[in-house]
């Protein structure tokens, strides 16, 4: 596993082009969503890598799951393995389910990372968050960098200042509140992410969640790693299917 994770840190040409060449006939794709491709089977975890006892597929869905008896000490990443993502869209359905009552949740879908630990899965960039909670589904969070870039319903540029990041609000979506009022608990959620250069966009269930333009050079990621987050934390399940990509010019 080591070694397919490695291979990742060097310039990855083919992954959405053999991608193209797949079986996506058997999923209708080409005829509901031109120049989409499947990035899951539904079976298998074919073309991702992570903890083996963090991640199995069931009920068609590709599912991440902490336990009492095996709780992380990290957080850790279920890591696509066919290449990298630069300019794309992104369609996928997830959703957080309690486990023992707890009612603890945090997930996210990476895009544009870097691989940090390779044994240990762990990855650190750009995150289209999402949580069983009330605040920060939606948002754009840089796991292992600058935090938060921009809340919930938040428009924002991001640019550099004597050497240290700026965030600046530059507008509003919808409110929060609304936003959150939009995403079904325990139940199937439809996200989308755009990357077209430094331009990111989330979107759940419809809604546009973050607008952001990131102008900081020195840390702006324009390609990278996918991957799937479990959280460190109390047991948690989230599950991820109908995970789809399209690459933009």
């Amino acid at each position: 596993m080591k070694k397919k994770l490695a291979a990742l840190l060097l310039p990855a040409v083919v992954g959405l082009l053999a991608l193209s060449q797949s079986g996506c006939k058997t999923l209708g794709l080409e005829q509901t969503e031109p120049g989409f491709v499947s990035l899951f089977d539904g079976k298998t975890l074919t073309g991702w890598d992570g903890l083996p006892n963090h991640w199995k597929v069931q009920d068609g869905a590709i599912t991440g799951y902490t336990e009492k008896e095996s709780p992380l000490k990290g957080n850790t990443f279920l890591v696509w393995t066919n290449g990298t993502v630069a300019n794309f869209e992104l369609r996928a359905k997830y959703r957080i389910i309690p486990v023992n009552d707890v009612g603890f949740g945090n997930s996210g879908i990476q895009y544009r990372s870097k691989v940090v630990d390779a044994g240990g899965f762990v990855v650190g960039g750009y995150q289209a968050d999402f949580e069983a909670g009330k605040t920060y589904s939606g948002i754009l969070y840089e796991e292992r960098g600058r935090g938060i870039l921009a809340e919930r319903g938040q428009r924002t540029r991001i640019t550099e200042v004597n050497g240290q990041t700026k965030i600046t609000k530059v507008g509003d979506l919808s409110p929060s509140a609304e936003l959150q009022a939009n995403i079904k608990a325990n139940d199937w959620n439809d996200y989308v992410i755009v990357a077209d250069g430094n331009h990111l966009n989330h979107f759940i269930n419809g809604r546009m969640t973050i607008d952001v333009v990131d102008d900081q050079p020195s840390k702006a990621a324009r390609s990278g790693v996918l991957a799937l987050q479990i959280h460190a934390g109390p047991p948690m399940l989230v599950q991820f299917k109908d995970i789809r990509i399209k690459k933009l010019p």
